[in-house]
This record gives structure tokens, sequence and C-alpha cells, in this order.
């Protein structure tokens, strides 16, 4: 018995009249990495949010010293502190102090800023017991990968000349001491140029959720640069958070251990500095966006194949 077989089906493909391949409609020949970048491109306005926090303006209350070594001098640093409730990219900051009378803002020669987490990270604990408390103090020794400076070209930064004439209760330049000597009661009221510093970061600093402080510093070629005060609790214009610890400060005597520049030194206080940061923070959109792209993605090339 024969048994009848069918013919091979022929295979075919379809063509253009040019003869090559005709191409798939276009949604489904989109290589991957394509597909991958339009959803980048889309998202892109929403990649990040805009991040942005102040304490005000400042009150004439008090200004501490913030300046770094050089010559003869020995580094004094002032402190204050901010929340960051998700990972925050900063490109930029600024802070408002007094410089000497007569003092041209081009006298200005260097501004390095550093960061800091809440004691006791970054320290030793316990403590030397030479200040009254380092509670909710900066930790001893800064982030180092989150340090800026003028000098190394890491920020730039321009000052302006904001009042030719501004005056403030009280100062903290030179009285800063250990325990029992702590109280001062500070070195009585000056007057000034209020100067605005603005500063760009180079590299952007990156940090993650967390409570931190920023501590600027500035050198003049001649005098010294007096962080001002604003008011505690945050008032408007500025951004509150919960828990605002108070300004500290502290030299090179000192370190590295820290004063409470308003409840240890001059118990007038407690106090804040003026400073604002700018910058990004994800947004959670925009990771979702992406992540249900590369979901879909996957999905189609399974279907492929």
């Amino acid at each position: 018995m024969t048994r009848l077989t069918r013919p091979a089906t022929p295979v075919t493909s379809r063509v253009t009249e040019g003869g090559s391949p005709m191409r798939r409609p276009f949604a489904r020949g989109i290589p991957l990495v394509v597909i991958v970048a339009m959803l980048v491109g889309f998202a892109h306005p929403a990649l990040a949010a805009p991040f942005f926090f102040t304490t005000g303006n400042p009150d004439g209350l008090i200004g501490t010293l913030s300046r770094p070594a050089s010559g003869a001098t020995i580094q004094t640093e002032t402190a204050d502190d901010f929340v960051l409730s998700q990972p925050t990219r900063i490109n930029s900051a600024t802070f408002t102090g007094l410089i000497p009378t007569g003092t041209p803002v081009g006298s200005i020669t260097q501004v390095e800023i550093e960061f800091y987490h809440v004691f006791p990270a970054d320290s030793a604990n316990p403590p030397s017991g030479h200040v009254p408390t380092r509670v909710n103090s900066p930790g001893d020794v800064e982030i180092g990968a989150a340090t800026r400076d003028s000098a190394a070209g890491s920020l730039s930064f321009i000052a302006s000349l904001i009042n030719p004439s501004f005056s403030v209760a009280n100062t903290v330049v030179n009285g800063i001491h250990p325990s029992p000597s702590q109280f001062t009661g500070g070195e009585g009221p000056t007057t000034g140029e209020e100067v605005l510093i603005s500063v760009t970061f180079t590299v952007p600093i990156d940090l993650p959720a967390d409570h931190y402080f920023f501590r600027p510093e500035v050198l003049l070629s001649s005098g010294n640069f007096l962080w001002l005060s604003v008011p505690r609790p945050i008032a408007s214009p500025g951004t509150p958070f919960a828990p605002d610890l108070q300004s500290w400060t502290r030299n090179d005597n000192l370190a590295p251990d820290w004063l409470r520049i308003g409840t240890d030194i001059t118990v007038q206080g407690p106090f804040n500095a003026a400073f604002s940061l700018t910058g990004t923070v994800p947004s959670p959109s925009t990771l979702l966006l992406l992540g249900a792209g590369f979901v879909g993605i996957g999905a189609y090339r399974r279907r492929e194949r």
C-alpha cells in the first residue's frame, strides 16, 4: 500500500519592491535599547523633584565666628542643623554673615563647606567630658565625601553686599572654652557689613535621608566672618522642621568637642543660623514609570520568543 504524502509547504517571505524583506510594523520592530531610551527621555522632566530648605532671615541677635585656620589664627567652626526626609543631591547653598565695616566683598579669599552627622555618629563615645553635653551636637569629624572647598576647586562662590550697616546684639569670637569655663556671656555687640555668600558645588553632594549639621567657613584677607543667627523656632520665610536643634561652635583648642552657643556660652539662646540649601530629590513617579516600562518590555520580548 502506497502512502500518499502532502507536498511540503513552501516557506515564503514578504519582500519589498526592492527585493529586501519587508520591515515589521514600527511598534514591533523597535530595538530594546531604543524603547528604554524613549522611556527615559519621556520621563526626564520627572527624573528629579526640586529641593529647597532655608532657616530664614537674620534676626540681629548674635554673630559667631566661622573661619579656617590661617597663619597664627586657629580654626573656629559654627554649625547648624537640618533634616533630609529622603535621599537628596545638594547643588548649591547660601549663608549670611558679617564682615568688618569698610571691607570689600573681594577680600573673601576662601570658602569651605562641611557636613556632619549628629553625635554619636563619627565620634568617640563616651565623649571626653570637656563640655557640658554632646547630646544633639555635631559629630567629632565631618563627612569626608561631603566636604567642598574653593581652594580645592570643588566649589565656587559669589559674595554680595546686602546691607552696608548691620548690627548684632552679641558675638562669639574667642570665648570658646572647655568646662567649667564655658560660660563667657559672649563678647558684646558689633556692627558690620551684611553679606550673602552663594555657593555652587562643582561636584554635587549626595546625602541619604538623615539629620545633619551644615558648617560654612570663610577666610578674609583681613578681619573675621561672623555667621548671623535667625529665629528659633524657624519663622517665615524659613522651612520649619522637627527636631530643630540649636547652633553649636568649637575651635581647635576645644575639638573634637562642641559647645552650644546659646545654652553654654551666652545663656541667651538657643539660636539657629542663616543658611539655605538647594538641590533635587528622586521622583518616585519616575521610578514607577521606568519600572513599569521595563516590565512591559520584558513581557513583549517573551511574547516575541
